[in-house]
């Protein structure tokens, strides 16, 4: 047993050091990339009318990536959205296993008021289907998630994972070229020694910017289940990845060997009653992790304590209400997703109905909890039938940790004000995108009566859904994934 718990060799022996593989810069086109360079036309908001709202925000339209066409392929589907940690890049995966990064606009930073648009950056293909052979099974390319490391020179680095495989890719710009060499030729052939009759000194060419994206590090063969979650540690030396029953701890430079740090696979998989949903570091105490279960509980490890961490240090858990209890308590209280917040104090946890807020000091309940779509509680039925009841919607926080985020149906996702105890609904559609739009709240009707703006719980679509979003770490503009559409908000106060 090693310092991190169970060593976890590799299924494979390791092949030989491969050769180094070349930049990829451009692979298959997404529909993102495409429209990028066609809409990249972000939305000037100056001389927007302020509604009147008391005092709250106003959500604004900035910009739309991805193809306008109603026709839209599975492998354009966006399956995660990760703004870096200064808000400067923006990143998608699809599930056609492509990365697509948006860069921020300089003049957007510059004008007055300060605007959030993104122009596309650099697009490479990250996973390509792979098939199982032992077990007679495909894995798919899509992206499950992506996280960005901390920059410390202008390179960036992020991961990225799909099912089985996580990787380490180098982003960096190139924009002048070396010539003159005295062993080589321009062409790149190398120049016989005894023709070399004099030394030039090589120049530096200026050449048009390119953006080149590199695979650095492949972690795989160390999940036998589907990886739901990678969390870069505070030390930005390890991450973690999170399949259904097992977590695994990484060192970023040693791809050949994992460390087990939580096992929760039973003897006898008959005996199995929950699975790991979602897994993440803490920002700042690099000891300390946090993992979900379909339980409805979150569980907070300490590696100190322990090289396995199979015993929790603290145990997060809501006792349910018993006037609430049917026969689909179970699944809609299975936490899809869970967030610590950037100070380290609180975290947000995700379930199908609610969104909750717990404080890592107490134990026993929530602080606050958010209602999602309550509204959806009487269609729970017709929701298991059409297997939307397992749908894995996810949460965020916003730099101030004021204010939290998460999607729901008809592509509507929802704002909750912490200070205010203040919500908002709001939708991601394509109506809106015109100059000086801003957004108006949208309200569903459960029965009864309905009014002018509302929209009755009939009427919902349940193909349309938020799964997907991100807040800029500094200000207040959000992603939110759309099927292939991805949609960019700023506020306007």
């Amino acid at each position: 047993m090693g310092r991190w718990g169970r060593q976890s060799p590799v299924l494979e022996p390791p092949d030989p050091q491969p050769p180094p593989i070349p930049p990829r810069t451009f692979m298959r086109q997404s529909s993102i990339t495409k429209i990028g360079n066609m809409l990249n036309t972000a939305i000037n908001i100056n001389g927007v009318k302020k509604p009147q709202s008391n005092g709250e925000a106003s959500w604004c339209f900035s910009q739309i990536k991805g193809a306008l066409d109603d026709d839209v392929t599975d492998a354009d589907i966006i399956s995660c959205v990760e703004f870096n940690h200064d808000g400067e890049l923006l990143a998608t995966g699809d599930k056609g296993g492509r990365v697509v990064i948006f860069q921020r606009d300089p003049a957007s930073k510059t004008a007055n008021p300060r605007r959030g648009e993104y122009n596309v950056y650099s697009t490479f293909q990250s996973h390509e289907p792979e098939f199982d052979y032992l077990k007679s099974l495909e894995i798919e390319e899509k992206i499950n998630k992506i996280r960005w490391l901390h920059q410390k020179n202008p390179v960036h680095f992020l991961l990225s994972t799909n099912d089985k495989t996580v990787k380490l890719w180098k982003v960096s710009e190139r924009d002048k070229s070396f010539e003159g060499y005295n062993t080589k030729e321009e062409n790149g052939l190398i120049r016989d020694p005894q023709n070399v009759t004099a030394l030039r000194v090589p120049s530096v060419k200026q050449v048009p910017l390119m953006v080149e994206a590199s695979p650095r590090r492949t972690f795989a063969n160390a999940h036998t289940y589907h990886i739901n979650s990678i969390s870069v540690n505070s030390d930005q030396e390890t991450f973690l990845s999170a399949d259904d029953l097992r977590i695994n701890l990484w060192h970023l430079e040693v791809v050949n060997q994992s460390y087990n740090i939580v096992d929760i696979k039973p003897t006898n998989m008959e005996e199995l009653t929950e699975v790991i949903t979602a897994a993440e570091f803490h920002p700042t105490e690099c000891n300390v992790f946090v993992y979900s279960s379909s339980k409805g509980t979150i569980r907070l490890c300490d590696m100190r304590s322990a090289a396995l961490c199979d015993r929790h240090s603290k145990q997060f858990e809501e006792p349910e209400n018993p006037t609430n209890r049917s026969f689909f308590s179970e699944i809609i209280s299975s936490i899809s997703d869970v967030k610590l917040s950037n100070s380290g104090r609180y975290m947000i946890s995700r379930d199908y109905l609610s969104i909750k807020v717990w404080d890592l000091h107490m134990e026993t309940k929530p602080i606050e909890t958010y209602p999602v779509h309550e509204y959806l509680r009487a269609k729970l039925c017709s929701l298991y039938e059409n297997d939307c009841i397992f749908d894995k919607f996810e949460c965020c926080w916003n730099g101030k940790d004021s204010s939290i985020m998460t999607g729901s149906y008809n592509n509507f996702f929802r704002v909750f004000d912490r200070n205010s105890k203040k919500d908002v609904t709001l939708e991601a559609s394509r109506d809106i995108i015109k100059p000086k739009t801003v957004l108006k709240p949208r309200k569903v009707c459960t029965g009864g009566k309905r009014k002018k703006d509302e929209i009755s719980v009939d009427c919902l679509d349940f193909n349309k859904k938020i799964l997907h979003t991100a807040w800029h770490p500094e200000e207040n503009i959000i992603a939110v994934a759309a099927t292939n559409n991805l949609f960019i908000f700023q506020d306007k106060f």
